[in-house]
């Protein structure tokens, strides 16, 4: 196991995330880990009456690219991860749901984040008014489960929280939930 050798500094610090920079001793000795501080987060795998699945649609600065997403967002300081998911499913679809189950919680990249995804199953939706932020602009569609696995064969899921909760979706589900 490593152990830290010294304090931390600090290399970054922004809006949703911080960069520390943490000196170890390692197995081969004197290292160091940049460790990447972001809050923890909620995503939904929010299933409709009609059984299709929620999927929204936006852009992704940091891939240059749109990707296909689950509802999903930071949880604020002092607030539980259900009511981020609650939070972020009315924000980004408009849907409210009636039954929530918590489903799991990883991390997103345990190799240098402290990122970690609470994962919420949502059903008996209802659909309402969105709430987006100034500069969100996304695209909500629904998947069948035919076409979630055509997706997921074909390699167009590109999400890791998408792809864990297509996972589930189509595979791992409980009869009870």
């Amino acid at each position: 196991m490593e152990e830290q050798r010294g304090p931390s500094s600090v290399a970054f610090q922004g809006r949703v995330l911080t960069v520390r920079v943490d000196p170890v001793t390692a197995k081969g000795g004197p290292s160091t880990r940049e460790v990447v501080e972001r809050p923890r987060a909620a995503a939904v795998v929010a299933e409709r009456e009609d059984g299709r699945l929620v999927i929204v649609r936006q852009f992704r600065w940091a891939v240059s690219s749109y990707l296909d997403e689950l509802p999903a967002g930071l949880i604020d300081p002092g607030e539980e991860p259900l009511a981020a998911a609650q939070r972020e499913l009315a924000e980004e679809t408009g849907y409210r749901a009636r039954l929530w189950t918590p489903l799991f919680e990883y991390y997103a990249s345990p190799g240098y984040s402290t990122e970690r995804i609470a994962l919420f199953s949502a059903r008996g939706l209802t659909a309402g008014v969105r709430n987006l932020d100034p500069d969100e602009d996304i695209l909500v569609t629904a998947w069948t489960r035919g076409e979630a696995a055509q997706h997921l064969a074909a390699g167009r899921i590109e999400n890791g929280i998408l792809l864990i909760g297509v996972l589930w979706w189509l595979y791992g589900r409980s009869p009870q939930v």
